[in-house]
């Protein structure tokens, strides 16, 4: 039957248009929530490291802090400029499907009523028991009271195709309605905050202006924390290769691979550590990482590499550092001239909080998820709340953003 044929190339055309929006709708929630990640974070950045006067921080932490903002900033218009171009899929999507189901029901419609009208000119109960007595057999006679009742059977599924058909015309148009709705604040949210990217690149170039007048004073700053970074690296080296060889010895095994040999109770310790990477709590209750891991270029001298060892995670004053794993407290680090930090191991890993104001362990001590280990230092000259965070498994440097749960 011609008609029935209809009825089932538009079922597989509606499947399959519902499949293509909701793979689009799958992406946009995605997408929503990385934007709502990304405003989170530009709320801690405002707190973290733009509530104290500018004139309190050095011109290279100012540098440093604006373009990790504007950096942020850039990321977060990317994302909402591509939530725009899939809003505007979407809506023409749906515009294509809202006109081919209004043909669609338009020729629902007209079938539905020749079958009324073809219903009521053989409407009498009497001409469908002629219909009947007129077979010339047995057969025949099956037959026709089969085709009665499947008639009887289509009509009433070409009345409920008809009442879903304009359930489904009603759910796009509102559907479409929020989607126009949706995007036109989309693209205002970004004109803002590309208006506010502006202000910010501008502030950056003047403060990088200003200090390219006097660059070797800052170029002395910078070699000095370089200088200061490697040694740090330096000392948590050597610290590692010293707690992996006491361990080994210990256990009355010699390893010259700088890898733990590990006993069953430190080998599940490093598996469940293992299973928990990009779920660990953060070691503070509010931060932001400043500082990524690995190679980049200074901001104010691209002529010096910078390489961070860990992540550096901009927090509120004096905030309090916590163990993101259960483990044993390894080594307290010591750099002379510098603030301490606690080493933890976790079985066949490390996890390091360096720059510290207060300690609350020692060596040896047994530590616990989420337990209070220690202080951040708060500069008192920027008022700045900086926690370097390390992760290392074995003698291995990892980064840390990896496996810290998202923020």
């Amino acid at each position: 039957m011609r008609i029935k044929q209809f009825y089932s190339t538009l079922i597989l055309g509606l499947l399959l248009s519902s499949m293509t929006l909701f793979a689009q709708s799958d992406k946009q929630k995605k997408l929503e929530q990385q934007r709502q990640q990304i405003l989170k974070e530009m709320k801690q950045i405002n707190a973290l490291l733009f509530t104290k006067k500018k004139e309190e921080k050095s011109a290279i932490t100012l540098i440093e802090d604006l373009n990790y903002k504007v950096n942020t900033r850039k990321n977060l218009i990317r994302i909402t400029n591509q939530q725009a171009n899939l809003l505007t899929r979407e809506i023409n999507t749906n515009q294509k499907e809202i006109t081919s189901l209004r043909t669609q029901l338009q020729e629902l419609k007209d079938d539905y009523a020749a079958m009324v009208v073809k219903s009521y000119k053989s409407k009498s109960e009497q001409s469908k028991v002629m219909f009947l007595l007129s077979s010339s057999n047995f057969q025949q006679a099956y037959k026709r009271l089969q085709y009665i009742k499947q008639y009887r059977a289509y009509q009433k599924e070409q009345g409920e195709a008809i009442k879903t058909k304009t359930k489904e015309l009603q759910d796009l148009n509102i559907q479409l309605s929020k989607q126009k709705k949706d995007k036109k604040k989309l693209i205002e949210e970004n004109r803002i905050a590309k208006r506010q990217l502006e202000k910010e690149v501008k502030e950056r170039e003047v403060l990088m202006a200003s200090i390219k007048s006097d660059m070797s004073k800052f170029a002395a700053q910078i070699k000095k924390k370089k200088q200061e970074a490697d040694k740090l690296d330096k000392e948590i080296n050597r610290l590692i290769r010293e707690a992996i060889a006491a361990s080994n010895k210990k256990a009355g095994k010699k390893s010259s691979s700088g890898k733990f040999v590990l006993t069953p109770e430190a080998k599940k310790l490093a598996s469940s550590f293992q299973a928990n990477k990009g779920k660990l709590g953060w070691p503070v209750s509010r931060g932001v990482i400043k500082g990524k891991f690995g190679k980049t270029r200074s901001l104010t001298d691209s002529s010096v590499e910078v390489n961070n060892s860990g992540v550096k995670i901009a927090t509120e004053k004096n905030a309090e550092v916590k163990a993101v794993f259960n483990g044993e407290v390894s080594k307290i680090v010591v750099v002379k001239n510098a603030n301490p930090g606690i080493m933890i191991r976790h079985g066949n890993y490390f996890t390091i909080y360096y720059n510290l104001s207060k300690i609350y362990v020692k060596p040896g001590d047994k530590i616990t998820t989420g337990q209070v280990i220690g202080q951040v230092f708060t500069s008192r000259i920027t008022g700045e709340s900086l926690l370097d965070f390390r992760l290392f498994k074995n003698d291995k440097k990892l980064n840390p953003q990896y496996w810290l749960a998202k923020h």
